[in-house]
């Protein structure tokens, strides 16, 4: 058997947070894409990248190895819902004002294709279909390499009031 290693670096997690009350939604990640804030420690685990960030779109990217492989020899499907549950949330961080943040509240996964290291980089873009106050809707999709589409999710989230003082009703 021969033992591979992976060694995991990430930044301090707190200026982030810390700095989410003060911007909108679209500053803070094009601040995170920008280098200026740090990128959360769940993409550095995961290898994934921010890549764009526009109103109501962003899209990461991430390269599959075989570390992120299930016993099957495949890349885990948990790997391809985080990086569209990531997606379809910061998308619809974008389109919150100043105060206010979200969190996951459903998500829909379809698995269209089984992906390997082989599938090279992987796309995936989420955008918000329907911008909410209290619950916002997104979606998003998955591309490998060739432009194939691996996986597509749907889902709800959760918007709230962040920073001091904030309460959700």
């Amino acid at each position: 058997m021969t033992v591979r290693r992976r060694i995991v670096e990430w930044e301090d997690p707190r200026p982030g947070p810390a700095a989410m009350p003060t911007m909108s939604g679209l500053e803070y990640m094009r601040a995170m894409k920008a280098g200026e804030l740090p990128g959360p420690p769940i993409a550095s685990l995961m290898d994934f990248t921010l890549a764009e960030v526009d109103a109501g779109t962003v899209a990461f990217t991430c390269e599959p190895n075989e570390s992120h492989y299930n016993p099957l020899g495949i890349v885990h499907g948990g790997l391809v819902c985080t990086l569209l549950d990531s997606a379809l949330g910061c998308a619809v961080q974008t389109t919150l004002p100043r105060g206010q943040g979200y969190t996951s509240l459903e998500i829909k996964v379809n698995y269209l294709r089984a992906v390997t290291a082989d599938s090279g980089l992987l796309t995936c873009t989420g955008t918000v279909v329907k911008p909410g106050s209290r619950v916002a809707f997104a979606e998003g999709k998955v591309v490998d390499a060739s432009g194939k589409v691996v996986a597509t999710a749907s889902g709800s989230l959760l918007v709230f009031p962040i920073g001091p003082g904030a309460r959700a009703e």
